[in-house]
């Protein structure tokens, strides 16, 4: 029990140690989009595939680690989002090592799993629990101490929370051997590959030189901007021999639709800003005449800000409300007034204030016996006995208390849903005096606090806030969906809706290359049926109305195209081709007019029509140059650094944004002695730096499908 009473010492678990927040870790309505029949998979990996049950399995566990190791109890919509790229990502990734790995004969051991335990640095560790307090590292004695306590632990015989938290950790500690064994798997392959990569004297001192070797250029550059790209013809026989040349950068290995859309957002009204305004202002009289059950009257307000009957620093109001807090008085009530930063009408009243100790450093024993009369004494006899003089840390361990002190501040509740047991708890907690002891009864137990130190004394209030948004009516939506739904109706294609969306005050939005490893259309929330109709249509087809975002956006879709998995078509990567075209073109032309010239002098170089000039310096083949006069990073000077010559004028090159003439006037070479064994360990460990690409390889080698749009 002394060691899950050292881990429960740390971080925002606090809260569940002194049981002020009862909180249950489950997941949320959210996950449970599967039935016990469905037996589609949500992925395919070398053949393999990964059912949608399997799947849910890996995406609970993660939340359960996420919010355990972050003292969360539930996740918002972009977080489990989140877990469900990354459960994705790291199974594939996992998958296609280790199928590699199989064919290689590579394992991992329990004894090495054992041995990365008991050396203790792997950066998985270190994020564990398991810690020493004094020198914050990984410590193996206090895993084995826990792994003792799970497998003796009679969960009968103890409070529910101290089981539930038991079970918490031994499933977090689970899935930390877990992943232990593939990181190790994974960087048993890393190591065989990089180990495969060697260097050479040769290669050595060519990168040694490429490094040490550097110029200074005095450039002139002629931008391709100064020629208009109208100006550049383009034939269709161009565009396809490019294609062909560049055919294999263009292979496309999952599918993508090309759609357009019409996302109408629906807004309050003038009468709906007046309505919510006059109920503000109503409430706003009533609060005036409230006496005591400030809690009660807030929560009829439907308010943004709950109520909790204590002292809060006025950094966890809203920003609006703590910007005028210290000019209100006591009592007085300040607003209504409207606050266009998050559209809402607000109203308070400052009912005290106190400058207070914001940090408590406190003991604590939790008291829970077979009925509540023998809890009740129990914790009085307890409570007794300390008061009258007994040692609260021998009394502690015998009850399997918290002997050691800890600290906790205020922000352990401000911004939290609060019930009323937790109220009562730290407000009892806040109000006690250094060395005082209290005796808290709550239905499933007692707590007894003894405060030992105080610290931090800042402000306090104790505010009661209206604060409601300024939202939509009933009658607002409902007009907006029936003038949606009619234009629909009117124009059931998708030829029709390019025609009259304008006319009708609706914005025809496009977005090319949609995947469906995506989330969202047009970053609207709760458009998962939409993704799924989009790749499930044909090109031309026009979807339903679609209610989606905040329950506050309407949206239609149509398919535009279809870019199938393979080379992709050359209409769809014609304006590229085009660009890179032109740009040779200009270059062309911009080289034939410098070379008619015959210039033989940096300063000859200024009276180009449209040239600007600049200098750059330090320039190696190792160093990509950068041009600022034309924002742009130039390889091509960089590769003439080790052979232009000094002072020399060289003839017209093409770069990225302009051509360039350019004329060194200082080489100079970095005062470093070769070392050979030096460099070639330089070079494998630049090629090493690559080998993370691998993964690529095998991804596009094992044909690798993502079907969770069907389901998320």
């Amino acid at each position: 029990m002394a060691t899950l009473q050292k881990i429960r010492s740390k971080g925002p678990l606090l809260v569940i140690v002194i049981g002020l927040a009862l909180f249950a870790f489950i997941a949320g309505d959210a996950w449970k989009i599967f039935q016990p029949h469905q037996t589609k998979d949500v992925g395919e990996i070398d053949g393999e595939t990964l059912s949608a049950q399997d799947y849910q399995k890996l995406v609970e566990e993660y939340t359960e680690v996420v919010k355990f190791s972050s003292g969360m109890t539930s996740l918002n919509d972009e977080q489990t989002t989140q877990i469900k790229d990354e459960v994705w990502r790291s199974y594939v990734n996992n998958k296609l090592i280790e199928n590699e790995a199989k064919k290689l004969g590579l394992t991992v051991s329990k004894a090495e799993i054992q041995a990365m335990i008991d050396e203790g640095s792997n950066p998985i560790l270190q994020q564990t629990p398991f810690k020493n307090q004094k020198t914050g590292q990984f410590d193996k004695d206090m895993l084995k101490k826990f792994l003792v306590d799970y497998s003796k632990m009679d969960k009968s015989k103890m409070p529910a929370q101290y089981a539930e938290y038991y079970e918490s950790m031994f499933k977090f500690w689970t899935f930390v051997e877990k992943n232990l064994a593939q990181s190790r798997l994974a960087e048993k392959y890393q190591n065989l590959i990089s180990r495969s990569l060697i260097s050479n004297p040769v290669e050595a001192k060519a990168a040694f030189e490429a490094r040490v070797n550097t110029a200074d250029y005095l450039v002139a550059a002629v931008p391709y901007t100064s020629i208009q790209d109208a100006s550049i013809k383009v034939s269709d026989s161009e565009l396809k021999d490019l294609y062909n040349k560049k055919k294999e950068q263009f292979k496309q290995y999952v599918e993508s639709r090309n759609i357009k859309y019409i996302d109408v957002q629906v807004l309050p009204s003038k009468t709906d800003k007046a309505a919510i305004e006059k109920e503000v202002k109503d409430y706003t009289t009533q609060l005036a005449s409230v006496a005591g059950d400030y809690t009660t009257f807030i929560r009829t307000t439907e308010s943004q800000v709950p109520f909790a009957d204590l002292f809060y620093s006025k950094t966890a109001f809203p920003t609006d409300i703590a910007a005028r807090v210290d000019s209100s008085a006591i009592g007085q009530i300040y607003g209504p007034y409207y606050n266009q930063a998050d559209n809402t009408f607000n109203s308070f009243k400052v009912l005290a204030k106190q400058s207070a100790a914001d940090s408590i450093q406190f003991r604590q024993i939790q008291i829970a016996a077979a009925t509540p009369e023998k809890t009740k004494a129990l914790a009085d006899s307890v409570y007794n006995a300390i008061k009258s003089g007994s040692d609260f840390a021998t009394i502690a361990k015998k009850y399997n208390g918290t002997p050691e002190a800890q600290w906790i501040t205020s922000q352990a509740y401000e911004g939290a849903s609060l019930t009323a047991d937790n109220v009562k708890l730290f407000s009892t907690l806040f109000n006690l005096g250094v060395n005082e002891t209290a005796n808290v009864a709550l239905p499933q137990a007692n707590i007894i606090m003894q405060v030992v130190d105080k610290k931090a004394v800042k402000d306090k209030y104790k505010v009661a806030v209206i604060k409601k948004t300024v939202n939509f009516s009933k009658e607002t939506y409902n007009k907006v969906y029936n003038d949606f739904s009619q234009f629909i109706a009117a124009n059931p294609t998708l030829e029709k809706i390019n025609a009259n969306a304008e006319a009708k005050g609706y914005k025809l939005l496009e977005r090319n290359d949609l995947y469906s490893a995506e989330h969202t259309i047009g970053g609207i929330k709760g458009t998962r049926d939409a993704m799924k109709w989009v790749f499930e249509a044909s090109k031309g087809d026009v979807s339903q109305m679609y209610e989606c975002g905040e329950s506050d956006h309407l949206l239609v879709v149509a398919v535009t195209g279809i870019v199938e998995e393979g080379y992709r078509p050359l209409d769809v990567v014609k304006d590229q081709l085009k660009a890179e075209i032109i740009r040779d073109k200009k270059a062309e032309k911009i080289m034939a007019d410098i070379k008619a010239k015959n210039l033989t002098s940096f300063e000859q170089c200024k009276t180009i029509p449209n040239v600007v000039t600049d200098s750059v310096k330090h320039v190696s083949f190792a160093a990509p140059a950068y041009v600022s006069a034309v924002r742009s990073s130039e390889p091509v000077l960089s590769a003439y650094a080790s052979i232009a010559q000094l002072n020399k004028l060289s003839g017209p090159v093409k770069g990225n944004a302009a051509v360039f003439v350019f004329q060194p006037f200082n080489k100079e070479r970095l005062k470093e002695v070769y070392n050979e064994k030096d460099e070639e360990q330089k070079v494998k460990n630049m090629a090493a730096r690559t080998v993370s690409r691998f993964v690529n390889d095998l991804y596009i080698k094992a044909n690798v499908k993502d079907k969770r749009y069907l389901f998320f």
